[in-house]
């Protein structure tokens, strides 16, 4: 069934369907960027086969307050060959939590199934919606992956790797989690939303911490509706040592202790991690091979995939 989506993602980046170059941001209008990207993803994703988070209607506070985001769901993109056991990545594009950035879910989709992985793009709730809705979209992909294994041919390990808004989601799900509810007359919601790894792609930032912040408290909700939300959502004040491996990256033209910061946070609780700050390079370059809206090569930067495809294998995810 979901062997179709294959050819969908080989075609739409062989089409650079998924990235909106500067000369057509440039020539829209600042009211109007928001709806033409979320249109332009609907756009994309319609031909895919989805599998939806919740049956339609039981979203956990969804309704139809913004028409271009449809209810939450997931496309599982098998490996080469078939899911056959391997591991699957969650992939989580960001967008400032306003819009959906292509490149980040449709491109890295391709390069980690041309790796041997399973990948899974998540389309997840934005503003006019919270973050802790989004982190439950997340949360709530993990849970159906897991539910569905055996449909799926998967193994059990999953991974959330998330850009940017996206990547302050998998370390939100990576330090807020739980083993499921056993009772739950929703068979999804019996199963744990812990994932095995965490890959935290220029993201991660926060409010509460000494270092600049990409949003702050007051410009967007999204870093927290208060203080108590804000510490809450602040992944370095939330790690315990029950959290999984952590694969930090990002470039100097962010504010480098936003890694940094995080990685000494696992360190002190023993949390195995991987950190790399690029000198090169630029927020929101996704792989660095011009497949992005700024058309940015960063050869160097690049790297930053292959290393993390076998960091994921040292951690024992399987690839076909």
């Amino acid at each position: 069934m979901f062997e179709r989506n294959i050819e969908l993602l080989k075609k739409t980046v062989a089409e650079h369907g998924a990235v909106m170059y500067q000369d057509v941001i440039m020539s829209t209008p600042r009211d109007q960027y928001t709806a033409k990207n979320l249109g332009r993803w609907n756009e994309i994703m319609e031909p895919y086969e989805k599998i939806q988070l919740w049956q339609s209607g039981c979203t956990p506070d969804y309704d139809d307050r913004d028409p271009l985001q449809p209810e939450p769901y997931i496309v599982f993109v098998p490996a080469p060959g078939g899911a056959k056991g391997a591991s699957t990545i969650i992939v989580a594009p960001g967008g400032g939590f306003q819009t959906r950035t292509g490149y980040e879910g449709v491109n890295v989709a391709l390069y980690f199934h041309n790796q041997g992985f399973n990948t899974a793009i998540l389309t997840y709730r934005l503003t006019p919606y919270n973050r802790i809705d989004a982190m439950h979209d997340m949360q709530r992909a993990i849970r159906t992956l897991r539910c569905r294994r055996d449909e799926l041919g998967i193994s059990d390990n999953i991974a959330a790797m998330g850009f940017s808004a996206g990547g302050m989601l998998s370390a939100n799900c990576a330090t807020h989690f739980d083993a499921g509810d056993p009772n739950a007359s929703d068979p999804v919601e019996r199963f744990s939303c812990r994932p095995d790894a965490a890959v935290i792609c220029y993201g991660a930032f926060t409010f509460v911490s000494a270092i600049r912040p990409l949003f702050t408290r007051g410009m967007n909700p999204m870093a927290g509706r208060d203080y108590r939300e804000a510490v809450y959502l602040a992944p370095e004040h939330n790690v315990s040592p029950d959290c999984p491996p952590f694969y930090i990256w990002q470039t100097l033209s962010d504010d480098g202790r936003h890694g940094m910061t995080l990685a000494r946070a696992l360190e002190d609780v023993g949390v195995p991690y991987e950190l790399h700050i690029f000198q090169s390079g630029m927020h929101g370059i996704s792989l660095a091979d011009g497949e992005n809206d700024p058309e940015i090569t960063d050869e160097h930067c690049a790297h930053w995939a292959e290393l993390c495809a076998e960091w994921l294998r040292f951690n024992k995810f399987e690839s076909a």
